[in-house]
C-alpha cells in the first residue's frame, strides 16, 4: 500500500496546509474546520508579527527610524519557505491526506515544496498564486506581456526605506496617505467596503524578502509534475491579472499533459472578501479526500 492509499483510509481527516502570499501571516480556514477538516498556516521564517512590528510602526509613526530597522526577512530564502512548509507537511501527513494550498507569492514554495515530498500530498492548490514553469521566477512572470495590466506597481508609493540595503521590501500598511490607499485598495479588493478593506492591511506584515520573488520556482515534472493540482482563478484579480493566470495554468498542463490543472474560478479580485472567500472554502472543502 502506498504512502497516499494509507493515509487515505476511511476515517482519515484530511488536512489542509496553508501558505500565505508576500507579507501574509499564518492561518487556517474556520470554515473548512467547521466541516470536519484539519487546517494549519505555516509560519514562514521572519513572518511573525512579534518580529516584525515595532513602535516606529505605531502611531504616530517614526518613519525615519522605520526605514532604518533591520529586516528579519533579511537573506530569507525560498528555500527557507520550503523548508517551513515541508516541516509542516511531513508532520501532519500521519493523520490523513494533504492538500497544500498556496496564496499569490506562496505559490513558489508550494511547487517546490512538492518537489521535496510529492509522495505526502494528496493535491495542490493554487490560489490566484504563482506557477512557475516556463518562466523561472514570479518576478519574471510580472515582466510579461499577461501582466501588464498589474496594478502591483502602485504600490511603490507606500514603501519605506532602501530594499537594497534591507534586502527587503517594507511596506507602510498603516499609512493615512489617501493616494496609496486608494491605491492599494484597487489593487487588492476594489469592491471591498472600506471598513474590510482595511481590516485587511492590519493583517499584513510590512517585511517581505527580495529574494523570494526572484528564485528558480520551477517544479521537476516527476516529481510536482506528478501531484494531482487545483487551480482557483480570481476573475478580478488586478495584481495577478486574469491573464496571466491562465498563461501559468497553460504552461504548467504544458509540461505535464498527463496530469493537467483542475481548474474553478470565482469572482473575487487579489484578495477576495468574507463573502467572496466563502466560495474558495466550498471549492477547497469539495477537494477533501
Amino acid at each position: 500500500m502506498s504512502d497516499r492509499e494509507s493515509r487515505s483510509r476511511p476515517g482519515r481527516v484530511t488536512t489542509f496546509v496553508f501558505v500565505t502570499g508576500a507579507g501574509g501571516v499564518a492561518q487556517g480556514d474556520p470554515e473548512l474546520t467547521l466541516r470536519g477538516h484539519r487546517t494549519v498556516g505555516v509560519e514562514l521564517p521572519g513572518h511573525l508579527p512579534a518580529e516584525q512590528f515595532s513602535r516606529a510602526y505605531q502611531a504616530p509613526q517614526d518613519l525615519a527610524a522605520l526605514a532604518a530597522a533591520p529586516s528579519p526577512v533579511s537573506g530569507v530564502t525560498l528555500d527557507d519557505y520550503v523548508e517551513a512548509t515541508v516541516d509542516v507537511v511531513r508532520r501532519v501527513a500521519a493523520y490523513g491526506p494533504v492538500v497544500l494550498v498556496g496564496g499569490s507569492l506562496g505559490g513558489a514554495a508550494v511547487t517546490k515544496a512538492a518537489d521535496e515530498v510529492p509522495h505526502l500530498l494528496d493535491r495542490l492548490v493554487y490560489d490566484t498564486a504563482f506557477c512557475c514553469t516556463r518562466l523561472r521566477s514570479p518576478a519574471e512572470y510580472l515582466e510579461t506581456p499577461e501582466a501588464a495590466t498589474s496594478l502591483g506597481k502602485g504600490l511603490v508609493a507606500g514603501m519605506i526605506g532602501d530594499p537594497a540595503a534591507l534586502m527587503a521590501v517594507r511596506m507602510n500598511w498603516r499609512t493615512s496617505d489617501p493616494a496609496f490607499l486608494a491605491a492599494a485598495k484597487e489593487a487588492f479588493m476594489a469592491e471591498a467596503a472600506d471598513g474590510e478593506f482595511l481590516a485587511l492591511l492590519n493583517t499584513l506584515l510590512p517585511d517581505e524578502s527580495l529574494l523570494v520573488s526572484a528564485a528558480d520556482a520551477r517544479g521537476r515534472t516527476d516529481a510536482w509534475g506528478r501531484v494531482p493540482r487545483t487551480y482557483i482563478r480570481h476573475a478580478r484579480d488586478r495584481m495577478i491579472p486574469l491573464a496571466l493566470q491562465d498563461r501559468m495554468i497553460r504552461e504548467a498542463d504544458a509540461a505535464t499533459p498527463d496530469n493537467t490543472f483542475e481548474v474553478r474560478t470565482v469572482d473575487a479580485g487579489h484578495a477576495a472578501t468574507a463573502a467572496e472567500y466563502r466560495r474558495i472554502s466550498e471549492i477547497l472543502d469539495g477537494l477533501a479526500t
